[in-house]
């Protein structure tokens, strides 16, 4: 395993005065430039906190990736598409201090888990939308990522109600109001509705006994990328819910480490 170095509390963007930061570990032996993983932590959009991912960071970057694990911005306050706006600028802001930080900003990857697996797939099918971009910096720079591993995300947010234990409390805090009052931004906020021929490479990882995001979502999304002719996989964790323990998070954390290596590792 290569040594490493871990760096905190980066600030990468500050909309509306809220100076969101990041923290960074990456080799510290190799010239590099070194391919590059984002985690965006979940939490329902409205909590949740990116230290959450300071040890999977110090994990990829083991493995010889840079790692960073960001900050957004939180519902109530601050509804989608915020928490886009904000994700892409942390994809913006990689390429834009890539000498800075030794990264390669062509093999630039996306992962999260819940809330933090449906922005990483928003990143991956809308990374030629300008209208997502946002005021967060870097203007300059693409928001485009190279592949996604998403940990039981919600695709398709119309049909999370009945299906969920929380949808009810946590996507009208998020979208503005439920499903009668805001369907439109329901299926705009859905990545499902966004997959294009265009959209990154994905890896799904999901349980078949998830309460919080019914395991369907991710088939769903998996058909539609692959019915794009998009790379799309999907590793069904039998009998596992929201989350994965012991050797179910093994083997997916083992599946993503392979997922990643092989988009942004096998490209040069």
């Amino acid at each position: 395993m290569a040594k490493i170095e871990f760096l905190q509390n980066i600030e990468y963007s500050n909309p509306d005065d809220q100076h969101l930061q990041l923290n960074l570990a990456r080799p510290t032996e190799g010239a590099g430039p070194f391919p590059t993983i984002i985690c965006i932590h979940g939490g329902g959009f409205r909590a949740g906190n990116r230290s959450g991912y300071d040890k999977l960071c110090r994990t990829l970057a083991e493995h010889g990736f840079v790692a960073m694990t960001v900050s957004y911005r939180l519902a109530p306050k601050y509804p989608f598409p915020a928490a886009v706006h904000d994700v892409k600028a942390a994809v913006r802001w990689a390429r834009a201090n890539a000498k800075k930080f030794h990264i390669d900003p062509d093999r630039i990857g996306v992962t999260g888990g819940s809330a933090g697996g449906h922005l990483a797939q928003f990143l991956g099918v809308t990374g030629d939308v300008k209208e997502f971009e946002g005021q967060g910096g870097n203007a300059e720079f693409s928001s485009k990522v190279k592949c996604v591993v998403n940990y039981f995300g919600p695709s398709d947010f119309t049909k999370s109600y009945g299906k969920s234990v929380d949808a009810a409390e946590v996507l009208p805090l998020f979208l503005g109001g439920n499903l009668e009052t805001a369907r439109e931004q329901h299926i705009r906020s859905s990545p499902l509705y966004w997959v294009t021929p265009n959209a990154s490479p994905t890896l799904c990882i999901h349980g078949t006994k998830d309460n919080y995001v019914a395991y369907e979502q991710a088939v769903w999304l998996i058909d539609r990328l692959k019915a794009a002719n998009v790379d799309a996989q999907l590793l069904t964790m039998e009998g596992a819910g929201h989350g994965f323990k012991g050797k179910d998070a093994e083997a997916a954390d083992a599946a993503m480490i392979a997922f990643f290596s092989k988009y942004l590792k096998n490209t040069r």
